[in-house]
């Protein structure tokens, strides 16, 4: 048996990525969160209000994506995929479909915690007023791009790639900068990072919960980044769908 699991290892190189993936996403979150605390010792209760609406939003994030995610795996669970492909249903009305789904899995999801927040801590989230509505759709539009193209992935490749579905989102928490400001990286990693929508919403959700100031410019630039990664994210699914259909794969999901 234990030969028969080192083979099963072995022969999957996500299996062995995903052993050292969370410990190092753990590690390097973790690491600069360290480095945050130690530059704002003096502001640390700012600092400790915006860390619980990081981890809010970051739940935002992190559940859209799953919810999208889930709905479809609904459908790959359920041997149903190739039903739906074989009728009238057009691919952008199945992404809409999803779409839906995330937003009413993440409302379900969400409004006991926020209401869990404001009795266990005082802290309320909706105190952001109109501002948290834009950080809210730039981070739902952002989990719709993700999930679209782990979407297409698992029709492409089959079951073994809903791996993806719970990991891909880990590995924006540290680039994204959802618990410390962008100076905190690495001069190199500042680029990669700015070029994440969510990255926008944290460090305009940090001003406003820190400084007092609404950043409408980086709202702005999140936006144009979501819609730009929105449709390529969706030009994605579609070639993965058609390659999926020559390859014959999506007969065989679910099994």
């Amino acid at each position: 048996m234990t030969l028969r699991h080192f083979y099963l290892l072995g022969a999957s190189w996500l299996k062995l990525l995903e052993l050292a993936y969370w410990p190092t996403m753990n590690m390097i979150v973790w690491g600069l969160l360290n480095f945050y605390f130690v530059e704002h010792r003096s502001a640390f209760t700012y600092v400790a209000g915006s860390l619980l609406a990081g981890v809010m939003l970051w739940d935002v994030l992190f559940r859209g994506q799953l919810g999208f995610t889930f709905s479809f795996m609904e459908e790959v669970w359920s041997r149903n995929v190739a039903n739906l492909m074989m009728s009238p249903l057009r691919p952008i009305e199945f992404a809409i479909s999803l779409m839906i789904m995330s937003l009413v899995r993440l409302a379900i999801g969400m409004a006991p915690v926020s209401i869990l927040a404001l009795l266990l801590f005082d802290f309320n989230i909706y105190q952001l007023g109109f501002a948290l509505i834009l950080f809210f759709f730039n981070l739902v539009i952002t989990s719709w791009s993700v999930g679209l193209i782990v979407s297409g992935l698992i029709l492409r490749n089959g079951i073994g790639a809903q791996n993806f579905a719970w990991s891909v989102m880990m590995f924006l928490l540290p680039i994204t900068c959802v618990y410390y400001p962008v100076s905190i990286l690495p001069e190199w990693l500042r680029p990669i990072a700015w070029a994440l929508p969510p990255t926008y919403v944290f460090e305009a959700m940090r001003a406003l919960v820190i400084d007092y100031v609404f950043r409408g410019d980086l709202m702005i630039q999140g936006l144009i980044l979501n819609t730009l990664y929105l449709s390529i994210a969706f030009l994605i699914f579609l070639k993965l769908l058609e390659s999926a259909r020559h390859k014959g794969s999506l007969l065989n999901l679910g099994e």
